[in-house]
Formats: structure tokens, C-alpha cells, sequence
């Protein structure tokens, strides 16, 4: 099976500059028209049988424009959201070094400020990814929508990265990540493909 993981376009939050996690911005009119050129080149390329999405309102927009192309509805997933910032969310990142300072080596089952730890932020990855595993067959083409960092959680997941390692997998917007799944093995065919929204 093929998994597409695709992170939503650019957001409210991104031109505002604040902390975004659980504030539900909307696309920028910018980010439509990154989802449209995101949906257009998946279309174009793959067959899919399958769109999850977070419900978050940068991603259910994201997955819209896919759902539109491809004709498939949107199955929405909870555990597909963004990193639970607590406190942090909305604010202005100037704002919220200064209420809430970072706490530095916080052990990673325990988090502040209304956070999730980060093993609860893996858990729920890890549940999303099982349920699209199990609900797909091996001729599967499955798009998910979600986020940066729940991107980066999904890797961990299906790569088995130690809980607070320091990797990270960047993803523009709309970037594209291709995965292909078999009994031999889990490869990455590509990685935060975004050619689709240059000159955007």
C-alpha cells in the first residue's frame, strides 16, 4: 500500500506569526490555492482509495480541495491533530516566552502549561496510523492531512525513533511525503515534495 502524507497550506497563524497547534486558523487565500495545487498534483499522479484528515480547520480545508478532486469524503480523525500547546495557543511567540518559559529537560511523559507530553502526542500518532493500517489492504492509496509536527510523529511511529529524539522531518506547505508499505519492509519514496505550489 501507498500512504501520502500531505501537511495542510499556509495559515492565519502563519502570517500572524503566533503559536498555532490547537488555535483553529483558517487557510489564507494563499493556502487555498496551495491545497488546490496540492490536490491537482496528487489527482494527476495517484489513485487513492482512501482521505483522512485532521479535523483542525487548516487541515479539514486542505483535505477539502482533495476531497473535491478525487471524489472521496473526508474520514476525520482526532488523533491526527496537531500538538496540544496548551496555554501557548494563539499567542504571539513574544507573548509566550514570557508567561510560559520554556521548562528544559522535562521528562517526556510529563508536560506544563495544559500541554500533552510528548508520549501522549507519539500515542496518538500511533493510534491514527494503526487504524489507517488496518483499514486499508496492500493495494491501498491513502491521503492524510494533518500537520508539521504530527508528520514528524508518524515517522516516528512507522521508523521506531526514540520518543524525544531530535529528528525532524520538514514539511512545507502542502509538502507531500510518499510511503510505501509491504510485508518486506517501509519505504520513503519521497519526502516534502512541494514543486506543485512553486511560484505560489
Amino acid at each position: 500500500m501507498h500512504i501520502i502524507l500531505i501537511r495542510h497550506g499556509e495559515s492565519e497563524a502563519d502570517l500572524l506569526d503566533v503559536h498555532e497547534g490547537r488555535a483553529d486558523f483558517e487557510l489564507t487565500e494563499r493556502g487555498h490555492r496551495q491545497a488546490e495545487a496540492m490536490a491537482e498534483y496528487v489527482t494527476e499522479h495517484y489513485s487513492l482509495t482512501k482521505l483522512y484528515a485532521s479535523p483542525l480547520k487548516r487541515a479539514a480545508q486542505t483535505a477539502r480541495h482533495l476531497s473535491e478532486r478525487s471524489g472521496l469524503p473526508i474520514s476525520f480523525e482526532p488523533d491526527l491533530m496537531e500538538f496540544n500547546n496548551g496555554l501557548l495557543a494563539g499567542l504571539s511567540r513574544e507573548e509566550a516566552d514570557l508567561r510560559y518559559p520554556e521548562v528544559k529537560n522535562l521528562p517526556i511523559d510529563q508536560a506544563v502549561y495544559g500541554q500533552e507530553s510528548k508520549v501522549e502526542f507519539r500515542n496518538r500518532a500511533e493510534k491514527a496510523l494503526n487504524r489507517v493500517l488496518a483499514e486499508s489492504g496492500p493495494d491501498s492509496v491513502v491521503a492524510i492531512v494533518s500537520h508539521g509536527g504530527m508528520i514528524n510523529q508518524l515517522y516516528g511511529v512507522l521508523f521506531h525513533i526514540p520518543i524525544g529524539e531530535k529528528s525532524f522531518f520538514c514539511t512545507e506547505d502542502t509538502g507531500i511525503h510518499i510511503w510505501k508499505i509491504t510485508q518486506r519492509g517501509n519505504y520513503v519514496l519521497e519526502a516534502n515534495l512541494h514543486e506543485h505550489v512553486q511560484g505560489i
